[in-house]
């Protein structure tokens, strides 16, 4: 049980600290994440982008800090991504360009989010086992749906996202472009049906990981001054603790 703890708790880390990293881009920059689109005349825009990223980084502290802090970081950062984000923000260009799946794609990665931020509360929250149960099984069952919108994308946009393999890596980039997107729509299938889902979760974990080793990391120190280099490196340290907080829920189911 004690490993099992800790093994959460790392999990848990890993969430915050990647919330807390698209927080401290977001400060450095003095606006809104790229992912968290927002008028560029909207009312007193640089005050709410500063105070978004406060907030991020604040929640994610508290996630990353302590169980007993846990709950409330989790709950408040849930709110803010289901609501706020892909609800507000999000859903106007779903509505704007429901024909085009990049915009279905770039909310499911904001929806991850808020899908491990549910799930972390389940968790750490003295509530009701069933309820907990429930909340967490709609968090994997919205993550899951993220992995397939995730596993879309490099099919809908391969001739974007080949180029982003590196060229050493064989067989071709076309190759891993349609191989990890394979991953992704298998990942989610797993999770959505409970077939072999933790498996799943652990190998979609591990893929996140391998994507800033080999795609992320190299394309920010290439183009250390970009801001999207540093917004894609952290979004995908989130993307890997909710993953890893999915795997971790789905060991609790089986147990």
């Amino acid at each position: 049980m004690a490993v099992e703890k800790t093994t959460m708790a790392f999990g848990w880390r890993v969430y915050g600290l990647g919330v807390m990293a698209l927080g401290m881009v977001c400060l450095a920059w003095g606006d809104f994440d790229p992912g968290q689109p927002v008028p560029k005349a909207f009312p007193d825009r640089a005050v709410l982008a500063y105070a978004a990223a406060a907030f991020m980084l604040v929640a994610g502290a508290a996630v990353a800090w302590r169980r007993s802090t846990a709950a409330w970081g989790a709950a408040a950062l849930t709110a803010y991504y289901t609501l706020i984000v892909v609800v507000l923000m999000d859903g106007r260009g779903v509505l704007a360009h429901y024909t085009e799946f990049g915009a279905y794609s770039n909310a499911a990665e904001q929806l991850a989010i808020a899908a491990g931020g549910l799930i972390v509360f389940a968790a750490a929250t003295p509530i009701d086992a069933a309820l907990a149960a429930r909340l967490t099984r709609v968090g994997q069952l919205a993550f899951g749906v993220c992995a397939l919108l995730f596993g879309g994308a490099h099919f809908f946009y391969v001739n974007l996202t080949a180029p982003l393999v590196p060229t050493w890596l064989p067989p071709s980039q076309e190759f891993w472009a349609y191989a990890t997107g394979i991953g992704h729509i298998a990942a989610g299938v797993a999770i959505l049906t409970n077939v072999q889902a933790r498996l799943a979760a652990i190998l979609l974990t591990v893929m996140f990981a391998s994507f800033t080793l080999l795609v992320h990391l190299p394309m920010l120190l290439a183009d250390p001054s970009s801001h999207m280099e540093w917004s894609e490196n952290a979004l995908n340290l989130a993307l890997i603790g909710a993953a890893w907080v999915v795997a971790d829920s789905l060991a609790q189911a089986r147990r």
